[in-house]
Formats: C-alpha cells, sequence, structure tokens
C-alpha cells in the first residue's frame, strides 16, 4: 500500500493548553477526512504538561508530534519553528485553544492547491460572513485601532490582519525566515510586512469562538508586543527594537534617580553621596526588573535565586557602564574643548550600548 503524499501541516502554538489537546486533534480529524496532514504542536514548555499530552497522543497518532521549547517564548517564533519543521507544502496556523474554526481547513486547502498563484488563505473575523462572536465593544474597538495601526506597514488590504488563523505555502514562510522578527503574538502581520513583494491572499470568514478551557493569554504585555512588532518594521533596521526599549527603559530609570536623589539629599537632608548610592542602586533595580518583563519578556528570570544572580549580574555591568560613561565624556571634553552637552551624550551612549551588550549576554543569556 502506497501512502499517501504529505499535503498539510498544522502548526499549533501552546501555552498550558493541555485540556484542549485531544479535543483539538479529533476536530481536524473530522475536518481533514481524506487529506494526508500532520498537526505540529510547538509548546513553550508548559507547565501543566501540554507536551506531554501530546506525546502521548503521538504514541497512538503518528501524525502528531511536538517541540517542546526549553527558554524560549513567544507565539511568532513558536509558529516559526513549527512552520519550518516540516515537509509539508502548505502549512496552517491555528490556536490551540478552539476558538479557531476548523472547519474552514478544507477550502483554504482547496484554495491554495486550486490556485498557483495564491499565496496565503486567512481566516477573517470581519470580511462580510465574518463574527467576532461574543467579544464586548471594549475589545472590538481596540482591535479596529489595532488594524489602523497594522495599515501603516502593511502591503495588503487586509480585513484581518490581526489574524492568528491562516494557511500559507511552506517555501515562502521558508524563504523569509531570516526577515522574520518573531516578536510579539501576530505572525501573519510579520510575514505579510517581510515579503519584499506583496503576497496574493484571499480571505475567508469565519466565526471566532468563545473559549471553553484554559485561560486567555491575552493581557497588557500582548497589546505592548503589538506595538513593538509595528515599531520593528517601521524603526527597527534603523535602531534594533530591543536596545530601544533597553534605552527607554534606562531613560525612566534615569529620571527616577533624580527623583530619588531629590527626595534623600534635598528634603531628608541626607548626605549627597549616600542620595547618590541609593538613588543609583533604586534605578538600577527599576531597570533591571522592568527590562526583566518586558524586554527580555521570552528569557525572562524566574524565581528567588534566579532574580537575585541575574540583579546582582546586571548591577556589575551597569557599574562598568557607568564609568564607561564619565571616562570617555571626560576625555571628550578634557582633550576635544567641545561643547559639553555633545561629551555628555557621547558618554551616555557608549554607556547605553555596553550595557545593553553585556546584559544580554551575561544577564538574559542571549548576545
Amino acid at each position: 500500500m502506497t501512502a499517501r503524499l504529505l499535503e498539510l501541516a498544522i502548526v499549533v502554538p501552546t501555552f498550558n493548553e493541555r485540556g484542549n489537546v485531544a479535543a483539538l486533534v479529533a476536530k481536524l480529524d473530522a475536518a481533514l477526512t481524506g487529506r494526508a496532514w500532520e498537526a505540529i504542536f510547538v509548546d513553550d514548555d508548559s507547565p501543566d504538561g501540554t507536551a506531554d499530552t501530546v506525546r502521548a497522543l503521538g504514541r497512538v497518532d503518528p501524525r502528531v508530534r511536538v517541540i517542546q521549547r526549553i527558554g524560549r517564548r513567544g507565539l511568532s517564533s513558536a509558529c516559526i519553528e513549527g512552520m519550518c519543521a516540516t515537509a509539508a507544502p502548505l502549512v496552517a496556523v491555528i490556536d490551540g485553544d478552539l476558538q479557531h474554526d476548523e472547519t474552514l481547513l478544507p477550502a483554504m486547502l482547496d484554495a491554495l492547491e486550486g490556485e498557483a498563484a495564491l499565496d496565503v488563505v486567512v481566516g477573517s473575523r470581519f470580511c462580510e460572513g465574518g463574527c467576532t462572536g461574543d467579544w464586548d465593544d471594549e475589545r472590538v474597538a481596540k482591535s479596529a485601532l489595532a488594524t489602523r495601526l497594522s495599515r501603516r506597514v502593511l502591503k495588503a488590504d487586509l480585513t484581518d490582519p490581526m489574524s492568528g488563523f491562516f494557511m500559507i505555502r511552506t517555501e515562502i514562510v521558508r524563504g523569509l525566515v531570516p526577515t522574520l522578527s518573531g516578536i510579539g503574538f501576530k505572525i501573519l502581520l510579520d510575514i505579510m510586512t517581510a515579503s519584499p513583494s506583496p503576497l496574493k491572499f484571499r480571505e475567508l470568514p469565519y466565526v471566532f469562538r468563545t473559549r471553553t478551557e484554559g485561560e486567555s493569554k491575552l493581557d497588557h504585555v500582548v497589546a505592548m508586543e503589538y506595538l513593538i512588532a509595528i515599531y520593528d518594521r517601521m524603526f527597527g533596521k534603523i535602531v534594533p527594537v530591543r536596545f530601544a526599549m533597553f534605552s527607554g527603559i534606562g531613560a525612566v530609570g534615569a529620571a527616577l534617580h533624580f527623583a530619588v536623589l531629590w527626595l534623600l539629599f534635598r528634603l531628608l537632608g541626607a548626605d549627597f553621596v549616600t542620595g547618590t548610592i541609593v538613588a543609583t542602586l533604586v534605578a538600577m533595580t527599576f531597570n533591571f526588573f522592568l527590562n526583566n518583563a518586558l524586554t527580555y519578556r521570552g528569557q525572562r528570570l524566574k524565581g528567588a535565586r534566579a532574580l537575585f544572580a541575574g540583579w546582582v549580574r546586571f548591577c556589575l555591568v551597569c557599574s562598568v557602564g557607568a564609568v564607561a560613561n564619565v571616562g570617555v565624556s571626560a576625555f571628550l571634553h578634557n582633550v576635544q574643548h567641545g561643547d559639553w552637552r555633545l561629551s555628555a551624550l557621547a558618554g551616555i551612549a557608549v554607556a547605553a550600548v555596553w550595557n545593553f551588550a553585556l546584559s544580554s549576554r551575561f544577564t538574559w543569556g542571549r548576545y
């Protein structure tokens, strides 16, 4: 008996979705009857045992497998890894929470197999016939705002550029991987904006379902990551997004430093050196925890021991950066006899690059 050629891979990024795994595979099996497919779950080391649940299912169903990522987080990067791990000519992305309509997959598959010029088929909640389900007015308004923002970088008139449910030719994704940012939760927007020429697309309507198992991953940080992704496409080639975030947090930390110093030195009467030492420690601590939560969210340190060790390393790196700041600015001011403000800015720039590069390597383990 000759095995059928693999037609489609379905990539399912997961985090704490153990209760939905079996149900999703059963729904895919029913929707794709007669088609040759595989499901690749890309799990960000879920503490609820999602990866083990997929492995147990894979022992009895060879179409199901898992990529368990250790020390890496993020929906977009998970999708990229999953899409590069298949031999199928077409790949779909679908959430693991059962809110996407898997019965749309055969129509997506037929469209791509039947029209060679078509690159991607998108499941849309906002084209004619689509619906957002039980979304309240506030969530609809936020989504509409995000869609308007995305049009500043998008090369296509998509009604639902925020969709996480789509199918694309695998070779297109593989060709774009070196230019994908992998930031945030909107991989479709990343793909569409990374392509050097506009991708030909088609939108198919579907009704967004209500989650029944697990917890929603939507939070304020997700919204911030979306804005980061937009920034990366607009300005990332000029100033890398993580360096921009690191520097922005550093600027806020500098303002906090002056506020604490003013409080201790001018208001409470502490001597200047003591006030400066306390203000520096407060600013460094603030910068460390905010960078851990935002700039390095995918590699963030957890647990008291890891956080303390990371804080110590961060403070050591930034202390050297502070010395470099003073040294460079003093050298330029004394030797060049130029504008003191330019000398100060040069010192700040050197310290910022130093702190970012060394913190990335020795505090959060990425270079």
